[in-house]
């Protein structure tokens, strides 16, 4: 790990500390994940009705055996939100609070859905088989959103974690199975664009840092070419998805050399694409963090008030700033204290109790 790390981010202040620290971190880690494995292995077998005989595994259409499991979940007699958030559970290795966040709901709400999820899988008998190659277009877009959401398990993980890893070689399995599908290009080209400024955001010391404010020379200039080259492939089919478009704000940051230089109206535009095409009020928050860069603070908050995000500590965050921005400094320090509150990790919030945003 040492040998990866300090040549390109520099020799620790403490390198016998880091290298302790690191150690025991990787070591809870495996733990961590070697006894939650465990755990998943037996809710999945409590609500399996059994093997299919139907379609033995070595006929199946999808020979990867982590996707595999994860069009399995993915039936369509569950809700849409139910396949993505049972497979996240049992497959992802995500915990319940975890995949909580990732729904924007409390523990309590999602664990209720997780019961009611399995409880209709036991008594509808739904088959955990392989699904035919025809029943995947369908099936296609809760393992997309599966893999997506693994991959910001993996970013937000406190502990070294493969998640990210895993996500980004579970997206080009999806590619290789189906090189006609523009949305999966989209996913994989998103992930990369995204892992290649991962490492950038802690610093030595483990804090976050603003993507405005992070070394670009140590940005992978490898994943960057390969998932712009994606994206370019993308827009060449003229269909672009929501994936997509994400990637297409990746790019734009990606392709500016410096914070200053970032083509901030650009990113606007794109937004408007997404929200048009997929209107959400977390892509919504994002855009007004563009409309500030481009209209100035004011209008932003504007738009940001208008947002139910109240458990999204991002939402907060951002308010936060836009009201320090502006000199409101009372609101501020109150918004950035509910931030800090709803803060999933240590990291995020030591860096939110020092009064700013969170990176993007």
């Amino acid at each position: 790990m040492a040998l990866e790390v300090w040549p390109r981010d520099g020799l620790p202040p403490n390198p016998g500390g880091w290298v302790t620290t690191t150690a025991r971190n990787r070591a809870i880690d495996r733990l961590r994940r070697e006894s939650r494995g465990k755990e998943l292995l037996e809710e999945a077998a409590m609500i399996s009705p059994g093997d299919d005989p139907e379609l033995p595994f070595e006929e199946a259409a999808v020979e990867d055996e982590r996707l595999r499991l994860i069009f399995m979940c993915c039936h369509p007699a569950l809700s849409q939100e139910a396949q993505v958030a049972l497979t996240l559970r049992l497959l992802g290795g995500l915990t319940t609070g975890e995949v909580a966040r990732s729904f924007l709901v409390s523990d309590q709400t999602m664990a209720q859905r997780l019961v009611r999820a399995k409880r209709k899988i036991r008594l509808a008998r739904i088959p955990f088989r392989v699904p035919d190659d025809h029943e995947l277009p369908d099936r296609l877009p809760p393992a997309l959103a599966v893999v997506y959401l693994v991959y910001n398990g993996g970013q937000s993980a406190e502990l070294e974690s493969d998640l990210c890893a895993e996500a980004i070689r579970l997206a080009r399995v999806l590619v290789a199975l189906m090189p006609d599908e523009p949305e999966v290009a989209g996913l994989l080209a998103l992930l990369l664009l995204t892992e290649s400024r991962r490492s950038s955001r802690f610093d030595a010391n483990g804090s976050l840092v603003l993507l405005g404010e992070q070394d670009r020379s140590k940005w992978d200039r490898a994943l960057i070419e390969e998932g712009q080259a994606i994206l370019r492939r993308c827009r060449a089919r003229d269909g672009p998805g929501p994936y997509q478009l994400q990637a297409g704000i990746s790019a734009v940051h990606a392709g500016a050399t410096s914070a200053g230089e970032t083509d901030w109206p650009e990113i606007l535009t794109i937004y408007d694409q997404l929200l048009a095409l997929a209107p959400n009020p977390v892509a919504a928050l994002n855009r007004a963090v563009a409309v500030a860069e481009v209209e100035g603070p004011e209008a932003a908050l504007l738009i940001v008030e208008t947002l139910d995000l109240d458990n999204y500590h991002p939402f907060h965050a951002t308010r936060a700033d836009l009201l320090r921005r502006l000199g409101r400094e009372a609101e501020a320090v109150a918004a950035y204290a509910r931030a800090v509150e709803l803060a999933p990790t240590d990291a995020e919030r030591e860096f939110l109790g020092r009064g700013r945003s969170v990176p993007q």
